[in-house]
């Protein structure tokens, strides 16, 4: 009996004012992997990204999740049910600490149905707050106001919020974007690391090939909203049309 996918995308298309963003996409991904997407500026990475979250409707096509038609759900409701969904810029309270942050998150997804009482006793979202932040490393960073700390644990702090009711899919644009060279390859190691032990799946936009390459066992290359090579890293990156139409990339050698 074939395992259901996790994810499948059948046909999304998504058009703005005339231009197709997303151009009739099929994408199907198992449960467990850790799929890079990649393509240049407008080639269609977070269009598609924010139909499979919910923040946008397809104009046409189908996304299943787990076999569960749920095309047009909106966020929140795909969020409970088991997709998260980080940005490019962190959406956190800059004046607020990490904890107080962490906490909010848990309240809102991982306790949505507990009584009004329940869900904001501090002592409990304080308890459950601390060990998601020590699940990403970060919890030496607790009591830290946000706005002061390194972009790196901001952009983990995102995906522990985001990741607060323990999603089966996770989907991450540009994890590393604005992080410092110094720090991306730990972000992504400890994003790796918390992923692997849980058993998430994810897919992850980035433009650095480096990245990509090291921590992606398979690769989506897209441009002008469709799918040009799908794939394990080496065979898409040897793809002559991939370096041909990703701009600004590497993608024969791994430079950023």
């Amino acid at each position: 009996m074939t395992e259901t996918p996790i994810l499948e995308c059948r046909g999304i298309a998504k058009s703005f004012d005339g231009f197709a963003a997303a151009n009739a996409i099929d994408l199907t991904i198992s449960e467990g992997e850790v799929v890079g997407i990649i393509g240049s500026n407008g080639a269609g990475k977070t269009t598609l990204l924010n139909i499979v979250s919910g923040h946008l409707k397809p104009s046409s096509g189908q996304v299943l999740f787990a076999g569960e038609d749920v095309t047009g759900v909106p966020s929140r409701k795909l969020a409970r049910k088991g997709i998260a969904r980080s940005f490019q810029v962190p959406q956190l309270f800059a004046r607020s600490t990490a904890l107080e942050n962490m906490m909010l998150a848990v309240s809102l997804l991982a306790r949505p149905h507990e009584s009004i009482l329940s869900r904001f006793d501090n002592d409990k979202l304080a308890k459950a707050a601390h060990e998601a932040l020590a699940h990403y490393g970060i919890d030496e960073h607790t009591d830290a106001v946000v706005g002061e700390l390194p972009q790196g644990v901001r952009k983990l702090l995102d995906i522990a919020m985001a990741t607060a009711a323990q999603p089966r899919l996770v989907l991450l644009d540009e994890p590393t974007s604005g992080v410092s060279s110094e720090e991306k390859h730990d972000v992504m190691q400890r994003l790796a690391d918390r992923f692997a032990t849980s058993g998430t799946t994810v897919v992850f936009i980035e433009h650095d090939m480096e990245i990509v390459r090291r921590y992606a066992s398979r690769v989506v290359a897209l441009t002008d909203g469709t799918v040009i090579a799908d794939g394990a890293p080496d065979v898409v990156f040897a793809d002559e049309t991939v370096a041909e139409v990703i701009v600004g990339e590497d993608v024969t050698t791994g430079g950023a």
